[in-house]
């Protein structure tokens, strides 16, 4: 490869990342945290207190674990209902519902 080629090259990653750095929407669709939508073991982050990171929810729709969904949509999502028959929705808050016991 030429030097000119490598200098455009360069030249080319560097903006992409100084892009990425002043506007990351530009890097990824935006996305926020959606709890009580993920099945056990497949949520993003943070499942509860003693928990740490992706996949540590144990229960399904865990209302204190969240997953990152599509801005906009967390409250959309079709999930099944509760137990007891009661509707149950995403949240952009962390839920007191379907925790582990």
């Amino acid at each position: 490869m030429s030097n000119t080629m490598k200098t455009v090259a360069i030249a080319g990653a560097m903006t992409a990342a100084l892009t990425a750095y002043t506007n990351p929407a530009a890097a990824q669709d935006a996305k926020e945290k959606c709890y009580g939508v993920s099945l056990a073991g497949q949520n993003d982050c943070k499942a509860g207190a003693g928990t740490t990171c992706a996949g540590s929810s144990t229960v399904d729709y865990q209302g204190n674990a969240w997953t990152l969904v599509e801005e906009g949509t967390c409250a959309d999502i079709d999930l099944p209902e509760m137990a007891d028959g009661s509707e149950r929705t995403g949240s952009l808050e962390p839920l007191d519902r379907d925790l582990p016991s």
